[in-house]
């Protein structure tokens, strides 16, 4: 054998840049438990159930120790499996048991590993006192008797989101986690994101859930129960329900709804083909006119929340054109306008932020929202289950007309460099299948945090900047401002890897939401419609139901903005 090598379990791996002995550990193919570890975040290696005896005896994290030639270590001793079960024991001493009521349930870490492990008691009295819940926010839920202070919500958003709203307080036994002088999430810097309870492993933190409100306006015949289903939604539903993750099961989703009870369906992949028009044309004026600084995307409500908090002074430089799930809902609700019942609109989306975002003001119209409702990818598979319904035994449907058609470029919206592929192919003179090609070559593709392109726009170069993690726009913010870099357009997307990636969705780690990303990018290859502006139903609406309100219904001035 050739390279360097460390016996795991007596058993030689090779080391192969892993920079630390879990990496390798798992690589054998050995799933070591741990609450606290995430390849995105920094190790923070504090609930020590990736723990290691060397041949010496020692204990060592896994998790923060870099592996080296010759080491040997073992992973399943009686020494360890007692420690490993002692510390179960310890966390469920200071945690809320009422896991029959817990939304994470079934998906709980804490409840997963203590079944893994056979604790069926805990020796020690429950120490946890009852604190009240905090659902302040329009997005997350918090419980801090369930927190187990493994601190990944911290470091979620500090390092990837830069928002820092949450944060250790206290020592010893009275450290908790809380927002800055204990106020509620809602009068905090949260932007709604959502990434603490994608990464929290307990239920301390979950997504506000809205299900209730929605089974009521089904069940209510005076009303007309309406849905429009988010690009991402399609890749991200399959896993939990018995598909293979990055499956793309729209027409298993419209059937779902159609058999809950909404009365129609359509695809929100349609208001992003607005979209992509509306900013299209935006980012060709900007340019005309030349305007200072780059324009900045406008589809992340998480995004334009973040900026608002933190750039105000940039707010000019951020597209005024409402999100996809916005401009959808207001064509919606004019198309609808004559209805004799009342109509009300519910977004299906991958986000959290979302849920703030429809209560907005500026999405109101006479107080009446343009969405009514958001429910997420996670809320959905719960009114499948709660339904009865056998998921993968349902015949796909269509969505509805007269919005029933859509073009891939509005599809791949859901992924990170997707608007940006879209506004290109929409903005560019050469309009062959080759060319089209040749745009996933250009620097937009991709997981990566930070991209960067230069596409030919007549006689000038446009640099385009694509970022996804708030940590990482915030960077390039700094680099605009510093005269380090230039560009004329920037999408943003919160979460890494965009709306694949959406605190809404089930959690997945880098490679399955690659493979999500890769289903919106085979959805878009087999789609016969390329561009926004070849969607009939979108030249329809100009010359119908958008004539003489284009501003009004597609349009925003956030109240930051001058």
């Amino acid at each position: 054998m050739s390279g360097a090598f460390m016996l795991i379990d007596n058993i030689p791996v090779e080391i192969q840049g892993e920079k630390n002995i879990l990496e390798l550990i798992r690589k054998a193919g050995i799933d070591l438990p741990t609450f606290c570890y995430y390849s995105e975040l920094s190790v923070y290696g504090a609930c020590r159930l990736c723990v290691v005896e060397n041949k010496w005896g020692g204990i060592e994290a896994s998790c923060s120790t870099v592996p080296k030639a010759g080491m040997e270590v073992h992973t399943n001793t009686p020494r360890l499996r007692k420690y490993r079960k002692m510390i179960l024991e310890l966390i469920l001493a200071n945690h809320c048991r009422d896991c029959t009521t817990c939304d994470k349930n079934g998906t709980c870490k804490l409840q997963e590993l203590a079944m893994r492990f056979g604790i069926k008691e805990v020796r020690f009295e429950n120490a946890k006192k009852a604190i009240p819940l905090d659902k302040s926010s329009s997005s997350i839920v918090r419980d801090e008797s369930k927190c187990i202070l493994c601190g990944d919500c911290v470091r979620m958003c500090d390092e990837v989101q830069n928002v820092g709203a949450i944060d250790f307080a206290y020592r010893g036994s009275e450290m908790r986690i809380s927002t800055a002088f204990h106020k509620c999430m809602a009068e905090s810097n949260c932007v709604g994101c959502g990434q603490c309870a994608a990464v929290c492993p307990t239920g301390a933190i979950t997504v506000k859930n809205d299900t209730a409100k929605i089974w009521d306006e089904l069940s209510n015949p005076e009303v007309k129960v309406v849905a429009q289903i988010a690009p991402a939604v399609r890749v991200g539903i399959g896993e939990a329900l018995g598909q293979t993750n990055g499956t793309n099961v729209m027409g298993k989703i419209v059937a779902a709804l159609k058999r809950i009870g909404f009365n129609e369906v359509f695809d929100t992949s349609t208001g992003a083909d607005l979209t992509v028009l509306e900013e299209t044309n935006e980012f060709l004026k900007r340019l005309e006119q030349g305007k200072e600084g780059p324009l900045f995307t406008s589809c992340c409500p998480a995004w334009v929340k973040y900026a608002e908090n933190n750039y105000p002074e940039l707010m000019g430089n951020v597209s005024t054109c409402r999100s996809p799930m916005q401009m959808f809902g207001s064509v919606l609700k004019e198309h609808y306008s004559h209805s004799n019942k009342k109509v009300v609109v519910v977004g299906v989306m991958p986000c959290t932020a979302k849920k703030a975002e429809a209560e907005r003001d500026e999405f109101k119209e006479e107080g009446i929202p343009y969405i009514d409702y958001v429910i997420t990818t996670q809320e959905l598979i719960q009114m499948i289950k709660e339904a009865g319904l056998v998921f993968d035994e349902l015949e796909q449907e269509a969505v509805d007309m007269p919005f029933g058609v859509n073009s891939g470029a509005g599809v791949i919206f859901g992924v990170t460099g997707g608007v940006t592929e879209a506004v290109i192919r929409r903005i560019a003179d050469d309009k062959s299948i080759n060319t089209l090609r040749a745009l996933a070559f250009k620097g937009v593709r991709g997981m990566q945090g930070v991209k960067e392109a230069s596409i030919p726009f007549g006689d000038k170069m446009l640099q385009i900047a694509v970022v996804s993690g708030l940590k990482n726009a915030d960077d390039l913010i700094q680099k605009i401002k510093n005269g380090e870099k230039q560009y004329d357009f920037v999408e943003v997307m919160a979460c890494l890897g965009g709306c694949v990636s959406g605190a809404g969705q089930p959690f997945a780690k880098g490679d399955e939401k690659a493979k999500r990303g890769q289903g919106l990018y085979d959805t878009d290859r087999m789609s016969s419609i390329k561009r926004s502006e070849e969607n009939p139903v979108i030249m329809s609406l100009y010359s119908g139901l958008l004539k003489g309100k284009v501003h009004q219904l597609l349009h925003v001035k956030y109240a930051g903005k001058e």
